[in-house]
């Protein structure tokens, strides 16, 4: 279980394992667990069928004959992870399995509670979070193979067959291409306390590695994910229910509130990982978008946003660099930067056609069963997806320093 405070003083080294970082997977959690206690076997019977019980109309049924099952069983960390995923998962199907024209407005208690119970003890929101479809749902098909999607498949589906398995698993690939960027993070921090040019320059040069690795294992969506299916099926089983005009008053967690209450969908905005390299780099994000990205943050692990704001509290890189004046490390610097701008642009270019694109034709089809709420040019989390992507590039490329700069 997390530790309840994670207050950190700065004067002490960052260390990943303190926030539940591996050096090796970054913010995945290794080698997840697939099985709960057998207590729980109503949730993984359920949550092991969801496609089929989804596409069939049958889960709604299946939900409200589940019995209330007690979360005290859950006894490690690593079982309360999977139990949030399987509740997350049962959940969004649960709501959506009609479409955005007919969605879930009351989730029932032998759902609700056991699901809350459990996000409130992981500091976790109740409902399907990044953390969740990514960083938990995942597991290699011969356990001494290579992280390769080829070796990988998802713990927990929804509809939307190989794209949906090819949308989750790529994800899982950019987590772990980032691995070395997060591990650079540290000991640039490091260096720059030790005033140690050396160390920051290969630490910067480690950092542009990961974020060019990043693009590249990102390139895979195109190879593994239909943008018809994907805008069709899948984002759907991603939507919440804040800023989305489908469940205006949010959903009611019967037993829990009489209150609708309101949850943004998954975003890639609740991936640690752009978050780091924006602290560390000293990328600074219009009002707007950092109210957004903020927010982002309470759907995150506790201990992942801890490692973002003690990262936030460090020494300032774009302050050492600014200071040292012209040299190797400025330029190490601006090439990180470089490299991030490309990252989002390539994102934005995905984003152009796994959602506008594929919405434009949604329309032009007119199929009966999107919804008009389907159609908007939103992301999953809530935003107006392009308009925001490209703010955030603009800001990226503002940090760019240039000779004149100190």
């Amino acid at each position: 279980m997390e530790p309840q405070s994670w207050s950190v003083k700065l004067a002490e080294p960052l260390s990943l394992g303190r926030y539940h970082i591996s050096e090796e997977y970054g913010f995945l959690l290794p080698n997840p667990l697939e099985e709960l206690p057998d207590h729980y076997k109503p949730w993984m019977e359920t949550a092991n069928r969801l496609p089929h019980l989804i596409e069939s109309h049958q889960l709604r049924a299946h939900v409200y004959k589940m019995p209330l099952l007690d979360c005290r069983f859950l006894k490690s960390y690593r079982e309360q992870r999977l139990a949030h995923l399987v509740l997350a998962a049962i959940t969004m199907g649960f709501v959506w399995q009609e479409g955005e024209a007919q969605p879930q407005k009351v989730l029932p208690r032998t759902l609700a509670i056991p699901f809350v119970e459990v996000s409130r003890t992981l500091g976790l929101p109740p409902i399907l979070v990044h953390s969740d479809l990514v960083l938990t749902n995942w597991t290699k098909r011969n356990p001494e193979g290579p992280l390769e999607i080829g070796n990988l498949e998802t713990i927990i589906s929804f509809p939307g067959g190989e794209s949906l398995q090819g949308f989750i698993l790529v994800t899982v690939l950019v987590e772990k291409a980032a691995a070395p960027g997060i591990k650079a993070l540290v000991q640039g921090v490091e260096a720059i306390r030790q005033h140690s040019q050396d160390t920051l320059l290969d630490a910067l040069q480690q950092l542009r590695l990961s974020i060019q690795d990043i693009t590249r294992a990102l390139a895979q969506m195109h190879d593994y994910v239909d943008p018809d299916i994907f805008y069709t099926v899948i984002r759907i089983f991603l939507s919440g229910w804040k800023d989305n005009p489908a469940m205006p008053v949010g959903l009611v967690y019967e037993g829990v509130s009489t209150e609708p209450l309101k949850y943004s969908g998954g975003s890639a905005a609740q991936s640690s990982v752009l978050h780091a390299f924006d602290e560390f780099l000293g990328i600074q994000h219009c009002k707007e978008s950092v109210g957004f990205l903020h927010r982002m943050r309470d759907y995150m692990p506790p201990s992942h946003k801890a490692f973002l704001e003690d990262l936030h509290s460090a020494p300032s890189l774009r302050d050492y660099i600014m200071d040292s004046g012209p040299g190797g490390c400025r330029t190490a610097y601006n090439q990180c930067v470089e490299a991030l701008v490309e990252l989002r642009s390539y994102h934005i270019n995905m984003v152009a056609r796994y959602i506008i694109s594929a919405a434009t034709k949604a329309r032009s089809r007119m199929l009966t069963h999107v919804s008009p709420h389907a159609l908007e040019d939103r992301g999953t989390g809530g935003t107006a997806v392009l308009s925001f992507l490209k703010s955030v590039r603009e800001k990226t490329m503002e940090a760019i320093l240039c000779p004149g700069d100190s």
